[in-house]
């Protein structure tokens, strides 16, 4: 009789393991950055939509798995989905850096097209990794920071200009500035020593550093919005009944719209802040636009050698009238 029951509850708990499916989905973010609460949203979602059938866990902050192994994780089916920065990826493919060109898309607006011009072949390429893009979020525009007023393109040359990747130290040489390589726990000692005097960074950055305390003049030149992506392992996705299916893609679109508009609306909040807080906010003068609009040319072409056919098709359609 009880090996009977026993065999009754094996039953019953293998058919509740069945009906019920959980994912953990890794990202490299804090929790309470609004990208990491956007997902948390989608996930909570996703668990009404489903009545409980898809039940997603978030681990934030890199808890589970670094910021730079999350993308691999889910390629490699250690886990089913994840978020990470597209251009984190740039060095696998330079299609995954198409929205972190320096001053090729400069707005929501822009950001938005690029995204759409550039997402058929970043889901192809996705795709053939065994990777399904549920939603893409940009962050805030990289806007310029600097201790002294800059008002022509001279101003730049010869001062120390942080570099944290290869954009921003390519930016720094074709402005002549000396570019540092400074991440950003580091950059308030440098500020402090002068071991930096400008440098790009998005005003979420800037609240969050307390910037307002030792850099003075804020240009909100949006030079890029590197979006990140929630995805999903397409073994993990075809696993799901289409219920589930339909149900994941439903709060995916609605985390999507959310995302774009929260980020929009804080980079603004920000900005706001940083300005309450004695920043001096000012529109970049039209020598620097012209300026940064060049560097942006010249950087969008070298993007290009790399890039190939495919990226010059991904650079024609953002730029189709």
């Amino acid at each position: 009789m009880k090996k009977f029951m026993f065999c009754l509850s094996a039953v019953a708990l293998a058919g509740a393991a069945s009906a019920q499916v959980k994912w953990d989905l890794p990202t490299g973010y804090s929790a309470n950055s609004f990208q990491t609460q956007n997902v948390q949203q989608f996930a909570t979602e996703v668990d009404q939509l489903t009545g409980g059938k898809l039940k997603i866990t978030l681990h934030p902050g890199g808890s589970l798995y670094k910021a730079n192994e999350i993308k691999r994780a889910v390629q490699t089916g250690q886990v089913p989905s994840a978020e990470f920065i597209l251009s984190g990826a740039a060095n696998e493919n330079p299609l995954f850096g198409v929205d972190s060109i320096p001053f090729l898309a400069t707005s929501y607006a822009d950001a938005k097209r690029l995204y759409q011009a550039a997402k058929p072949a970043q889901d192809k390429l996705l795709a053939s990794q065994g990777i399904k893009v549920l939603f893409s979020v940009p962050w805030p525009g990289q806007s310029l920071y600097s201790l002294k007023p800059v008002n022509t393109p001279a101003d730049f040359a010869g001062t120390k200009m942080r570099a944290y990747n290869p954009a921003t130290t390519r930016i720094a040489q074709l402005l002549k500035a000396q570019p540092v390589t400074i991440q950003l726990a580091e950059l308030g000692q440098a500020l402090a020593t002068g071991g930096v005097q400008n440098f790009l960074t998005s005003s979420a950055s800037g609240v969050e550093s307390k910037l307002h305390e030792q850099v003075k003049y804020f240009y909100p030149v949006s030079a890029w919005l590197p979006r990140n992506a929630t995805v999903v392992s397409q073994k993990a996705f075809d696993a799901l009944d289409k219920t589930t299916q339909d149900a994941v893609l439903r709060a995916a679109a609605a985390a999507e719209a959310r995302g774009w508009a929260t980020s929009e609306k804080l980079d603004g909040e920000y900005i706001k802040e940083l300005g309450a807080k004695g920043m001096t906010i000012a529109a970049p003068s039209d020598a620097i636009k012209k300026e940064l609009a060049a560097i942006g040319e010249t950087m969008t072409a070298e993007w290009l050698k790399t890039a190939g056919a495919e990226g010059q098709a991904v650079i024609d359609a953002y730029r189709k009238p």
